[in-house]
């Protein structure tokens, strides 16, 4: 049985407070979507359908490398970070899956798996942490994992993402995210060419090892921690690394870790041409990196990152199937509530693309219409779905309006008086 962390009369009674207006919103956009031939119902299921995983230390208070400032009922450990999870699932019914990040969340499987059957949760990709130390490591981080040019502390870094692969295989995963800091802060401190040869050495050893059913994601990410260069910077090094590598290894798109103006979904155009596109870390970014809400700052590129994907789908393309998480730090608002939101903005994102038309859309491009063939996509993203998106929570037992039942439940007054209060002053993330 389930054990639900929000009363379910909870949420009936906020529904029933919106169940009117719901109704109306919902039969008036399927009134004009039907205009176009569009039928809601249908679009309604392929949305109820689309799910993304969060992030275990994303119901954590993030911080910066200058600071952290704790909120009220932090998770203590893995099993308190299952049950906010659990309640984002509960409220949006669109986050099934927790991708879990070692050794932050290490703990018994059997007791993992346990707590996930029991909170209605399955686990996604795993993620290994070779980009900070541990009390009880031998070899420091400090200079390179992977990359770096000890024999002894690549072999450690690579027998880290083994043993995930080892929990993850217990849990029912099938993916392994790798993503290094390695790289250098002077001009001269490392050789390119040879600290990248060792990358590679260390990753085909981790390949090596993954079960036959299971994907291995690489992450790109321009800059930070290391300053001057870093090993795996961008996509074309990413896509070099999983056709070296082989067919179980693709790309991992993390719409952060981009330099501003880059065209994103140029770059998941392309990996979707190649048959490397692996998934995305789904989130927002002002200046290049990952820490805002998804769709809080540029929601039309979300958009349009979605509209390639819903093309790719749309042409049948073999073997697409890309996984989504999120990923993002939450350093003003509370956790959940930042991931209830962009679990939204990324189901509105898909909506949206879906209401494309894709034929007079490739008419207009065959006729290098540009003004038509861009009309065409804004039309899409101009529509309001917000009904579609809460009626496809309402049909799978969620909540209409997510972020206000989730407040009217107490929920976070209730952790907060159960879990101690965590002092702030330190910096870093979860």
């Amino acid at each position: 049985m389930t054990d639900l962390k929000i009363a379910g009369d909870v949420i009936a009674a906020e529904n029933e407070k919106r169940a009117a207006a719901q109704k109306s919103d919902y039969t008036a956009l399927g009134e004009k979507l039907a205009r176009s031939n569009i039928d809601i119902d249908t679009m309604t299921k392929k949305v109820a359908e689309f799910y993304v995983a969060v992030p275990s230390w994303g119901v954590g208070t993030g911080g910066t490398r200058f600071a952290r400032f704790p909120g009220l009922g932090e998770p203590r450990h893995i099993f308190d970070k299952l049950e906010d999870c659990s309640v984002i699932q509960q409220l949006t019914r669109a986050t099934p899956t927790v991708s879990l990040h070692i050794p932050w969340d290490k703990a018994d499987p059997k007791e993992l798996k346990a707590k996930g059957d029991m909170l209605g949760l399955g686990f996604d990709a795993m993620n290994s942490n070779t980009f900070s130390d541990t009390p009880d490591q031998a070899h420091s981080y400090k200079y390179g994992s992977l990359s770096h040019v000890d024999a002894a502390t690549r072999a450690q870094a690579v027998e880290h993402n083994l043993e995930c692969i080892e929990i993850g295989n217990a849990l029912g995963s099938k993916a392994l995210t790798v993503w290094i800091g390695d790289g250098s802060n002077f001009p001269g401190q490392s050789n390119f060419t040879r600290q990248f040869e060792r990358y590679l050495d260390s990753m085909r050893d981790i390949y090596k090892a993954l079960p036959d059913d299971w994907r291995l994601f690489s992450e790109h990410k321009m800059y930070e921690p290391a300053f001057y260069s870093t090993v795996v910077q961008d996509w074309g090094t990413n896509y070099l690394i999983a056709q070296t590598l082989g067919e179980k290894a693709f790309c991992l798109v993390d719409l952060g870790h981009h330099a501003p103006n880059t065209n994103i979904e140029m770059i998941v155009a392309r990996l979707i041409q190649f048959g490397k596109l692996g998934g995305f870390h789904f989130n927002d970014s002002k200046y290049g990196d990952d820490d805002l809400d998804a769709g809080s700052v540029e929601p039309y590129r979300l958009f349009l990152v979605f509209n390639e994907l819903v093309d790719a789908e749309h042409r049948g393309v073999k073997g697409f199937h890309p996984a989504h998480m999120i990923d993002q730090s939450h350093n003003v608002t509370d956790p959940i509530e930042s991931l209830i939101s962009s679990a939204n903005e990324i189901r509105r994102a898909y909506a949206q693309a879906l209401l494309v038309d894709r034929t007079a859309l490739e008419g207009f491009q065959n006729d290098n219409d540009a003004l038509m063939a861009t009309e065409t996509l804004k039309r899409a993203y101009r529509t309001d779905v917000e009904a579609i998106l809460a009626e496809a929570r309402l049909r799978s037992g969620g909540a209409i309006d997510p972020v206000a039942t989730y407040r009217a439940s107490g929920y976070r007054t209730q952790v907060a008086a159960e879990r101690p209060a965590v002092k702030g002053g330190s910096g870093g993330i979860v």
